[in-house]
């Protein structure tokens, strides 16, 4: 099992103790290096502190602490941090080669678990460079179940939404309906501003004071590593912020891929709901409380650390910002000149009332446009009884069957790769 497995483990059993005089013994049986890395995981995303001193306090409660190399430099790694010095406690005296078992042979370490290289096997900070990324990379850190459905019950909350039966495992973010001739007259009725529609992955991101945490079209959620100061930074940071965007790749010349997450809406911030406030303030609310923040601590940090910061913005898996929206009357420019400029794919544009509230899955009054040529139909392909094959296309929500249509496979194996692609878990 990998450490990450490990860790994931030990946040399950966490997680379903709810006697709080009741104490839990983390043991290891040789050494402190395991034991360690858990518990300073544990300290890291409970309580705001550096990993400086994580490791001290595991090292007063347990002399010396962590003492392997590896282990000390992935906590800070996977924290984004970059001191200028790493000072790694030699090996106790209790624990040299030289130690002999029972049958007089050198004993074990544990803590290598004789599996080769312990850094391999320690959770590390993804590098980009040179390296392909896709939309479909899976990003972040699973989480247990429970934590996953107690944040889906947080998010619901934030949404003013009722979670009954299976409906509480459905993604609620507000889902577009495409530009037709019905609701064309929309544009002329009400204030609309328009911007692209990035051709990437859409995730909310909620943001918690034990991380952050990406949801997918699934509603499963994945914690990923990243800092989001308050816009007062001796306040601390966000916790309980909801946000609605993208991830999408850009091509930077002389740079390689990067992943950006581009945030379009805010839903709740620091527990507070926003549902109900108009898009223009949400927009804005964004920028000042959540962006903004952000980006003036990165600035500081370069300036004031001179190549030795705290913490490593560009050490994060994606970087932030927000999306920006026009006026309507710019729609020309943006198919013309804006949009053939992008870094990343672009497939059409979507128009978002400026006075509308939040409305979680389909907003009847956001609206998409798409180029002819990137248009699709999402279709539901179902094997009945008797291996009969049904083809279904969803209007209003509702499955309508599309009698005599029918789906042809190349071969077996295609087919069975589609059927399999059907089944995605969280």
């Amino acid at each position: 099992m990998t450490m990450v497995g490990r860790r994931v483990k030990v946040l399950q059993f966490l997680s379903r103790q709810r006697h709080s005089k009741k104490y839990i013994l983390v043991h290891c049986t040789h050494g402190h290096n395991r034991t360690g890395f858990m518990i300073i995981h544990y300290l890291m995303r409970t309580q705001p502190m550096h990993v400086s001193e994580a490791l001290q306090i595991f090292s007063q409660a347990r002399p010396p602490g962590i003492y392997k190399q590896d282990y000390i430099e992935a906590l800070y790694m996977f924290y984004h941090e970059s001191p200028e010095n790493i000072v790694c406690p030699s090996t106790p005296e209790w624990k040299r080669s030289s130690d002999l078992d029972l049958n007089g042979e050198a004993a074990q370490d544990d803590d290598d678990d004789d599996e080769g290289d312990t850094a391999a096997r320690l959770p590390v900070q993804e590098h980009t460079d040179n390296k392909i990324l896709t939309n479909d990379d899976i990003l972040g850190d699973a989480i247990p179940i429970d934590q996953q459905d107690a944040m889906r019950h947080l998010c619901y909350q934030m949404l003013d939404l009722t979670a009954t039966g299976r409906g509480s495992a459905q993604f609620p973010g507000s889902h577009p309906v495409s530009l037709n001739r019905d609701n064309l007259q929309l544009l002329r009725q009400r204030y609309y501003y328009a911007t692209w529609k990035a051709d990437g992955t859409r995730y909310m991101m909620f943001i918690t004071n034990t991380g952050c945490y990406l949801i997918d079209r699934n509603f499963c959620f994945r914690r990923v590593q990243m800092r989001f100061p308050l816009k007062n930074p001796a306040e601390g940071f966000h916790s309980g912020t909801l946000i609605d965007g993208e991830m999408i790749i850009d091509k930077i010349p002389d740079a390689g891929l990067k992943r950006r997450y581009l945030a379009y809406d805010l839903v709740a911030l620091n527990h507070h709901s926003v549902i109900k406030l108009p898009f223009s303030e949400r927009w804005k609310l964004l920028e000042e409380e959540v962006v903004r923040p952000r980006n003036n601590e990165r600035k500081q940090f370069e300036f004031e650390s001179k190549g030795h910061p705290v913490y490593r913005y560009d050490m994060e898996p994606f970087s932030v910002r927000r999306k920006d929206f026009w006026f309507l009357s710019t729609v020309a420019k943006l198919l013309k000149e804006f949009i053939p400029r992008l870094s990343h794919e672009a497939d059409g544009l979507i128009f978002q009332g400026w006075d509308d509230p939040y409305i979680p899955r389909t907003h009847e009054g956001l609206l998409k446009w798409k180029y002819p040529s990137m248009n699709s139909v999402d279709f539901l392909f179902e094997i009945g009884s008797e291996n009969r094959q049904l083809l279904f296309l969803f209007e209003r929500g509702k499955k309508k069957l599309m009698d005599g249509a029918r789906v042809s496979f190349a071969d077996r194996i295609a087919r069975a790769q589609q059927l399999q692609h059907r089944q995605r878990w969280c």
